[in-house]
């Protein structure tokens, strides 16, 4: 937790300054800053744990067959937090390799064991140890409760390519007819957080990141919700869902085709 709140506090100092942007794309934007905290974060849990090797979005370190690895996300939100949107996090997962692989196993042999989610705008941390109840600033949460699709909130993400922008706007015409409302608020890791506190019912995305959902994956299922995913090609990318677990009929489509009616 120490390492996200650096960040964080990073985050912070940062948000009204200028912003040096190292590579941008028509969908996405990474700054120098997710370097920076990236290192800061590595610097941190290499000093406490020095066997453990990191993979995050601005880079791998540490010996390839670790039986450990932190899951990082610097700044998961970085075109809100570029454009001045305070809606960004840092995320964080601890990642070990499975003795008997589960559902909650990744493709690559790695169940996420410890999850921290920290949005510094909002002062809100989320944290999860596999086993125990999910928790935000201490508090025990859970996901919310409501059976009916009509009346949940979904969050939907569209990714960064055309594929999946082309594959998500089918699913997205015909679900926002038969929900309360659709968010699409570019920070999965919050998304996710926000299904495990019940202030979403659902949370969607076509080709989303492992370190973008390893924390908030785990925070969900802690909290009592389901988190499906299906991992897209032989990277670290994934299509998934993750519900309350009241919704799954309703919301998780395997193939990824939208639901009928």
């Amino acid at each position: 937790m120490s390492a996200a709140n650096a960040v964080g506090q990073m985050m912070l100092k940062h948000r009204h300054g200028p912003k040096r942007a190292q590579l941008v794309t028509q969908h996405d934007i990474k700054l120098e800053l997710d370097v920076r905290c990236q290192r800061l974060i590595e610097k941190q849990l290499r000093q406490a744990f020095p066997q453990v090797a990191v993979l995050g979005e601005e880079g791998v370190s540490g010996a390839s067959d670790a039986g450990y690895r932190w899951v990082v996300d610097p700044i998961d939100g970085t075109v809100n937090f570029t454009y001045g949107i305070p809606h960004a996090c840092v995320s964080i997962a601890l990642q070990g390799r499975a003795a008997r692989p589960t559902a909650s196993t990744y493709p690559d042999g790695f169940d996420t064991l410890v999850g921290v989610v920290y949005d510094p705008f909002c002062n809100e941390m989320w944290t999860a140890i596999r086993g125990q109840p999910a928790r935000l600033n201490g508090r025990v949460i859970r996901v919310s409760t409501r059976r009916k699709l009509a009346e949940a909130i979904v969050s939907i993400g569209f990714a960064k390519s055309r594929e999946t922008i082309d594959a998500t706007l089918p699913y997205f015409n015909e679900l926002v007819y038969r929900i309360r409302k659709v968010r699409m608020m570019g920070a999965a890791a919050i998304a996710l957080a926000y299904v495990a506190t019940g202030r979403f019912d659902a949370y969607i995305e076509r080709g989303i990141s492992l370190w973008d959902i390893a924390a908030g994956g785990l925070i969900v299922e802690c909290a009592g919700g389901e988190f499906w995913r299906r991992r897209v090609g032989e990277g670290q990318v994934y299509r998934m869902i993750a519900t309350n677990g009241l919704l799954r009929r309703s919301l998780r489509v395997p193939d990824g085709t939208p639901p009928r009616k």
